[in-house]
């Protein structure tokens, strides 16, 4: 049985009395087993009174090691170790089930791979991509950069090619946002952006969200704690399927006027969605980061995306990246190029976008034939309004189908579903019934 230790016994361990070295000291005395799981650590106050530091740095201190996992609980009872190693992992997607044969999942928001464009010929082009295996750290092809720039929303100072729109994501936070900042980002959102920015130790600010995208009331109140930056979707949200309308994004960008904020515009549905892209990179280049992913589009395995910004943004993005891979395969930025002109590409693109939101709407509107309310859109996925979520859940379960809680994409209360309509060709009747006998209850 593990037995506690005084703040007197800290004293003697602890040498380092920055926030940083209390966290690396007090973790590697854990992992050595001087600390075994279980062990109750000293009250804030008496420990900051041994080690001769204010309640503060400890208090942040522990809050890096919560963060990691390896401590829990506070308040009056307590706070403990919970864990003998860092294991770094995205609480949100981590949770997510794995299931069988037997059970219709409809939780993975992927795109239906049989909608997808064929990448032979173009991986094939790709692997004669210019410069092929050099260690150079070049940012954009130059052939991927004239494709992209022909359809993106503002005229762009830099480009750069990344892994993938949640790489992109992932990167510009880490470069850009400093731990413990404030950053606004619409709710609900995706999933895999709140892990991020819980990762990164961020202060997620919510912005309230309705059909026409964020609340301008909300982003106000928002830009009241001086968020370093504000993430949105302003063509696509991923999780409601609704698009902002122009007059909401032209208050959002008034609101904007004259920040100093970060604007962060994550377009990672992409061409799936037939509205207009949109941008404030015209108003605000200097602080605009545009991404756009091609994952969903032209597949998960071509592992990329595109964003834009100011060339000091794009530089600052660059020298982080500089620490991992440093730069995105030219064979695949090649080989998107080579889609991006392909008129086949085109075609398959266009038959995709169509059977996505007959498959979307064909929910919708069984739903509405159920007395069950939600919004008409587009996209791979439908929210839809519920009374419990935790009924919702062991209802849809109970009949061998998976979905999402809305939770897991917001900070807010929620009481929604996210169901994937990416690839629901079969079996919408019997959802349909499951959901209505799910979103009601008493």
């Amino acid at each position: 049985m593990s037995g506690n230790r005084d703040a007197a016994w800290f004293a003697e361990k602890l040498n380092d009395r920055t926030i940083r070295g209390i966290a690396l000291e007090t973790s590697a005395l854990i992992r050595a087993g001087a600390l075994p799981v279980g062990t109750k650590l000293p009250p804030i106050r008496d420990l900051a009174f041994a080690l001769g530091i204010s309640p503060a740095t400890l208090s942040e201190a522990w809050s890096e090691l919560r963060r990691q996992k390896i401590i829990s609980g506070r308040g009056r009872n307590g706070t403990w170790v919970s864990g003998d190693r860092f294991i770094n992992q995205p609480a949100r997607l981590a949770s997510a089930g794995h299931y069988g044969d037997h059970v219709l999942d409809l939780t993975s928001a992927g795109p239906d791979v049989q909608l997808l464009p064929q990448l032979e010929a173009a991986m094939a082009y790709g692997a004669s991509a210019a410069n092929l295996n050099s260690y150079e750290r070049s940012r954009i092809l130059p052939e991927l950069e004239a494709a992209v720039r022909k359809t993106w929303p503002y005229e762009p100072e830099a480009l750069l090619a990344t892994n993938g729109g949640y790489n992109a994501v992932y990167t510009l936070i880490n470069a850009l946002v400093m731990p413990g900042a404030a950053v606004a980002i619409e709710d609900p959102t995706g999933m895999r952006l709140l892990d991020i920015l819980e990762d990164r130790g961020a202060r997620i600010i919510p912005v309230r969200c309705d059909e026409e995208g964020p609340l301008a009331s909300s982003l106000e109140e928002a830009m009241k704690y001086r968020p370093v930056a504000f993430v949105f979707q302003p063509r696509l949200h991923s999780v409601t399927g609704q698009s902002v309308s122009a007059t909401r994004m032209a208050k959002l960008a008034e609101i904007l006027r004259d920040k100093d904020t970060l604007i962060v515009e994550d377009d990672g549905v992409a061409d799936i969605s037939a509205a207009p892209r949109q941008s404030m990179g015209h108003l605000y280049p200097d602080r605009v980061i545009h991404i756009l992913s091609f994952s969903k589009t032209h597949g998960p395995d071509l592992r990329l995306a595109v964003l834009s910004s100011s060339r000091a943004i794009v530089d600052q993005i660059q020298s982080y990246r500089s620490f991992s891979a440093g730069w995105t395969s030219r064979i695949l930025q090649s080989a998107a190029a080579w889609l991006l002109r392909d008129p086949a590409t085109e075609a398959c693109l266009d038959h995709a976008r169509n059977v996505y939101a007959k498959r979307r709407a064909a929910l919708i509107d069984a739903l509405g034939e159920r007395e069950v309310p939600a919004l008409h859109g587009a996209g791979l996925c439908a929210w839809i309004p519920i009374s419990s979520e935790p009924f919702a859940m062991v209802t849809l379960a109970a009949r061998g189908i998976a979905v999402s809680p809305g939770a897991k994409f917001s900070i807010l209360p929620s009481s929604h579903l996210r169901v994937v309509t990416a690839t629901l060709s079969e079996r919408l009747e019997e959802v349909a019934d499951a959901i209505a006998l799910a979103a009601i209850h008493t």
